[in-house]
């Protein structure tokens, strides 16, 4: 078997994510959560290698535009656009590029420059990404929007098979502002009751706005490293990856007739039972996860994908209080999507970096107590989901 290099997560950073209104450029976001991740690693921009840069709105060579700004080094710059999964793209292959022992020291980069309102296609005159999706649809109004259209219909998929009630996603909404409210990187920190929830706008049947993340400006970097070359810069070695997967769509997507398959219930499952196989993980033993919440509908979906819950379970794992601090593991700790933000490239790395505070211990007060492992969900629609499973060091034999 070929040596794989165990992979260091050695600095993140991240800006304070904002509404689109009142967001800075991309390049100056991009700039500024590369040196956040630089300082926290105790590095110099020389020092990378290689750098994987995803965001999806936006020209090409947008990567090269933000890292410029710190650093006009020669290194090879990767533009990645994988929909909401980009920053996590971003991170496996950088990841991947450490592992193989390609480099000793990578950057992954994520940015979002949004505009108001929901997400449209920038393209009006070629193959939509999303034709195979919504193909697969049962009817629907047009004026839901493509990606609103297709996760209220996964939520209805999982209130016709098990009764789940909207009242349940409703409390999924309400449960992510009381997190977001202790962190002051997310964008709304106000509290929510399910009342509120419930009786704001419908966006496509069960969701309601308040159910739905909104479009979001921001950015976050992470860099990883070979314990070797952690050791000869001085660098923490605290927090390793200890299992990445990446996976896309099958044939079952379009062919089950299951509307959860559609947004990804499927790609979650195979990504995260491959990541417990590689790394012997039981998903109980994980205190803490980082999951893509983009409504409130695939949130509940994924607590099942994941394996956090059994198949037809997650309304009561809601209705327990299971998903939050008290309970058996705390699901977005950060506000998640829905109060954190997405800005959609920024995403994955965000997840990364709010974990790696987590095992690190220093989340302050949405700290979860004695969090050794972490898992991280990001998926995107079209299709590709990446779970990563992040470890203190000194927590298996």
């Amino acid at each position: 078997m070929t040596h794989r290099n165990q992979v260091v997560v050695a600095g993140v950073g991240m800006v304070p994510f904002t509404k689109p209104s009142a967001g800075a450029s991309y390049d100056t976001m991009g700039s500024e959560a590369t040196v956040l991740a630089l300082s926290d690693a105790g590095i110099d921009y020389s020092s990378i290698q290689q750098a994987y840069v995803g965001w999806v709105y936006g020209d090409s060579t947008a990567g090269q535009v933000a890292l410029y700004r710190v650093g006009l080094s020669g290194i090879p710059i990767v533009n990645v656009n994988n929909n909401c999964a980009t920053g996590s793209t971003a991170l496996f292959l950088a990841r991947q590029a450490v592992e193989s022992g390609a480099v000793d020291c990578a950057l992954a980069l994520g940015f979002e420059q949004m505009t108001p309102g929901a997400l449209r296609e920038t393209f009006q005159d070629r193959t939509s990404p999303m034709t195979a999706l919504t193909d697969a649809l049962p009817p629907g109004s047009e004026a839901d929007g493509v990606v609103a259209r297709l996760f209220g219909g996964a939520g209805l998929e999982h209130m016709e098979r098990y009764g789940t009630s909207a009242s349940t996603f409703a409390k999924i909404a309400v449960k992510a502002r009381s997190h977001a409210a202790n962190n002051p990187y997310a964008v709304f920190r106000s509290p929510l009751t399910v009342e509120e929830v419930l009786a704001s706008p419908a966006v496509s049947d069960p969701l309601t706005r308040l159910m739905s993340c909104p479009p979001t400006c921001g950015a976050a970097a992470a860099i990883v490293c070979t314990p070797e070359f952690a050791a000869a810069h001085g660098l923490s070695t605290a927090v390793t990856i200890r299992a990445q997967a990446m996976t896309t769509d099958t044939a079952e997507t379009f062919s089950s007739g299951d509307r959860r398959e559609l947004v990804g219930a499927g790609m979650t499952r195979r990504a995260a039972q491959q990541v417990y196989e590689e790394s012997g993980v039981d998903p109980s033993d994980i205190p803490v996860v980082e999951l893509h919440d983009c409504f409130a509908t695939n949130e509940l979906i994924s607590y099942e994908a994941l394996g956090l819950t059994p198949e037809g379970t997650g309304a009561a794992f809601v209705d327990d209080g299971a998903n939050t601090y008290g309970g058996r593991v705390v699901t977005n700790p950060s506000g998640g999507l829905l109060s954190k933000g997405h800005p959609l490239g920024a995403t994955g790395l965000a997840q990364c970096a709010e974990l790696v505070w987590q095992l690190r211990g220093t989340a302050g007060a949405r700290q979860v107590e004695g969090a050794r492992l972490g898992l991280q969900h990001n998926i995107g629609l079209g299709g590709a989901a990446v779970v990563t499973l992040y470890e203190r060091q000194g927590t298996h034999r």
